[in-house]
């Protein structure tokens, strides 16, 4: 049971009746009137547990866009139902209308539409419907909570999506419009042509052509369906912010573009969520699926405050890629970190497969570097420096392994890693 503030504003007229009269059965009358009136909502006032309640709607949305997710209230009485209904959701999802106002005839239905956008990747699940339905007089409302399960998925955005157009076209030059004449290291054989002055004599095809009255070139386009592992650290130093954004997240729109990316050239692409244990994977989905098969896997998770165990890692990569392929490890360049965890086991992994390692650089560690003129400025200059020849010895370090690294800030890294996925594709290392 529920008053109204129609209620209150009664009770206070009857205090005030009652002090001008001063007379006990003003005071009788006043109480009983009241009474009476919310007896009679109460009564009156359509029963809420037996309203029947199911959701239908959205399961998923970008973090930033908006899902609708509709509530549907059946109202099996024999009277009117006029309530409110409040559809609670967590304070990140920026659920709206917070409040609706129903008005249900005797076994009709009401739909209420709640608007999420979401702030925080990850699961929100919806907590429970509360409804408050009102008599005539508006001076009471019985009220029931019930839970409806719903849960929506925040996806991590996928911002350099704008970048797709550009790498796609650089794909259609390596295979598709032109063709290339020269032959990288595994690059497959696509076709004979005629050849044209410019063209390099090395691709003329003897054979071809002492069975043609004209001079034949071969063509070549780069391999397709190979191999790709994505190794995403979920360890500490990926809890780090670069700005106000976790290097995690970062790290997962570029993730997003190399899938997106791969799957149009043709290759397979696998992810590997983990630190000291896999918290996602995702393996075996169809080229058309895999970018949302991937974005799904990775829209719960969270940097661990753990350290990243390096050695589980390299087997869990030799355990799952027994081929050769392309491993891309999305980590930071903590030297302390790489040292330890990542260094020891470079030279098995490259040995079996191409690495690639993909890290968000701090710019803000550039602007510091820079700063000069008064001693505080100094100081902080110097340990940006110490820092940048840290992570720059890593990264040396990491390529005398046979370690391709792209070290670049949180706008460039994902075109950045593309154009090495593209660069090792268009070369046949793949």
């Amino acid at each position: 049971m529920a008053l109204t503030g129609r209620t209150a504003a009664l009770a206070l007229a009857g205090v005030l009746v009652v002090l001008g009269l001063r007379s006990v059965a003003a005071l009788v009358l006043a109480e009983g009137l009241l009474a009476a009136g919310v007896a009679v909502d109460l009564v009156l006032a359509a029963p809420v547990r037996a309203a029947r309640l199911s959701r239908a709607g959205d399961t998923k949305v970008r973090l930033g866009e908006t899902a609708v997710v509709t509530l549907t209230i059946e109202n099996p009485a024999g009277r009117a139902l006029r309530a409110v209904a409040r559809d609670a959701w967590p304070p990140s999802t920026g659920a709206e209308p917070r409040v609706a106002r129903l008005a249900v005839p005797a076994g009709g239905t009401a739909r209420v539409q709640t608007s999420l956008t979401p702030v925080r990747r990850g699961d929100a699940a919806a907590v429970s419907v509360t409804i408050r339905s009102f008599g005539p007089l508006g001076l009471a409302a019985r009220q029931a909570s019930r839970p409806v399960p719903w849960t929506v998925r925040a996806l991590p955005p996928f911002r350099s999506r704008r970048h797709l157009p550009e790498k796609l076209s650089r794909l259609r030059e390596l295979d598709g419009q032109h063709r290339s004449l020269l032959r990288g290291q595994g690059s497959e054989f696509d076709s004979l042509r005629e050849y044209v002055v410019g063209d390099d004599v090395r691709s003329i095809d003897w054979r071809g052509t002492a069975r043609h009255s004209d001079v034949l070139v071969r063509t070549w386009r780069p391999e397709r369906d190979r191999r790709i592992l994505v190794l995403l650290d979920t360890g500490r130093t990926m809890a780090g912010r670069v700005g106000d954004v976790p290097r995690l997240d970062f790290a997962m729109d570029a993730v997003q573009l190399l899938t997106a990316l791969a799957a149009r050239a043709g290759d397979r692409l696998d992810l590997i969520a983990m630190d000291r244990r896999v918290r996602a994977r995702v393996a075996g989905a169809s080229r058309s699926a895999v970018l949302a098969a991937v974005t799904d896997a990775m829209a719960p998770l969270e940097a661990e405050l753990v350290e990243p165990d390096g050695a589980a890692m390299a087997a869990t990569v030799l355990a799952h890629a027994r081929q050769r392929c392309l491993v891309v490890l999305l980590t930071d360049l903590n030297p302390a970190a790489v040292t330890e965890n990542l260094l020891p086991h470079v030279a098995l992994l490259a040995a079996r497969h191409q690495l690639l390692v993909g890290a968000v650089a701090d710019p803000r560690v550039d602007e510091l570097a820079a700063g000069r003129g008064e001693a505080a400025l100094v100081y902080a200059a110097a340990a940006a420096e110490r820092a940048r020849a840290e992570r720059a010895r890593v990264s040396g370090e990491l390529q005398r392994g046979g370690v391709i690294v792209v070290d670049a800030p949180p706008g460039r890294l994902p075109p950045a890693l593309a154009d090495a996925y593209l660069a090792l594709k268009a070369a046949g290392r793949l």
